[in-house]
């Protein structure tokens, strides 16, 4: 109709149905906060940073730990909910650290629901990493996951993690009087501890095939080199290690790019996952399959 002013669009009726949204993967860092999609690649990566009402500004995860979930949230409607579609509910996988635990998995859900989705799945940061690098995980892998506030290391056996061990120890630590060698330290003592803890040949037979470096202290070279050397193992860095997790964690969302299938409706939710329980000193455990 020429001249007339656009017809407004009809809006849903009260309670209709939600139509399904897109799958998007999502890694609360402490450093930074990541959303891929699938077909659409990097949808945000952005410092992990809230504004309060009142002004000031807060840090929502501290060493891999969502310690203000509301400030989290947020972060996320502020960031994110414009790019959501009205009425739209989103099947979100969340890139968790390996250790975190429920209550993790229970803060991120809580920040997560801010985008209203129709569910919230888990995958394990080194599980998503190895699949983000396309690693080969028909033999046991092992991961080393450097990131600003946490180092993660995990022993992959099948694509499910079996052992793990973290320190709160991170790239942004390095300003404080710790060193490049220092993280290198942990990260190798991490695997030592493993490899003697470990009563099978899987630890033995990971270090043969070689690390899997992921996180964005491997974008330092001196941690792949300084990890090597004190391994005296092959240390492989993934393709943009920064992002490796929760390039993963995206491809969990299209089962026809992964081999063998492997959909996402075979991850646990968070509330169905136990606790992991800390050993004194270091943080190391086996960690509960995903």
């Amino acid at each position: 109709m020429s001249g007339g002013r656009p017809a407004p669009r009809p809006r849903p009726a009260a309670g209709a149905a939600r139509r399904p949204g897109p799958g998007l993967a999502v890694e609360l860092g402490s450093a930074r906060t990541r959303v891929w999609a699938p077909g659409r690649g990097a949808v945000l990566d952005v410092p992990t940073v809230a504004f309060r009402a009142g002004g000031g500004v807060s840090y929502p995860v501290r060493r891999g730990a969502i310690v203000d979930p509301e400030g989290a949230a947020r972060m996320l409607h502020r960031l994110l909910g414009h790019r959501i579609p009205p009425g739209a509910r989103p099947l979100i996988v969340l890139a968790a650290p390996v250790l975190g635990g429920v209550e993790h998995r229970a803060a991120a859900l809580t920040a997560l629901r801010v985008l209203r989705p129709r569910r919230v799945l888990t995958v394990p940061a080194a599980r998503a990493a190895a699949l983000g690098a396309a690693a080969d995980l028909s033999g046991p892998l092992l991961v080393v996951d450097v990131g600003a506030h946490l180092t993660e290391v995990a022993l992959l056996t099948g694509g499910a993690v079996v052992n793990a061990y973290r320190a709160l120890l991170g790239t942004a630590d390095l300003d404080a009087g710790t060193t490049p060698d220092d993280l290198a330290d942990a990260a190798a003592d991490m695997v030592t501890d493993m490899f003697r803890a470990d009563r099978t040949p899987r630890s033995a037979e990971a270090l043969r095939r070689g690390v899997l470096l992921t996180g964005g202290g491997a974008l330092r070279p001196e941690t792949a080199a300084g990890l090597g050397a004190r391994l005296r193992a092959p240390v492989r860095t993934a393709p943009a290690p920064h992002t490796a997790a929760v390039r993963g964690a995206a491809t969990t969302l299209v089962p026809d790019a992964l081999e063998p299938p492997e959909p996402p409706d075979t991850l646990e939710p968070p509330d169905a996952l136990e606790p992991p329980e800390p050993a004194p000193g270091r943080a190391g455990r086996a960690a509960p399959a995903n």
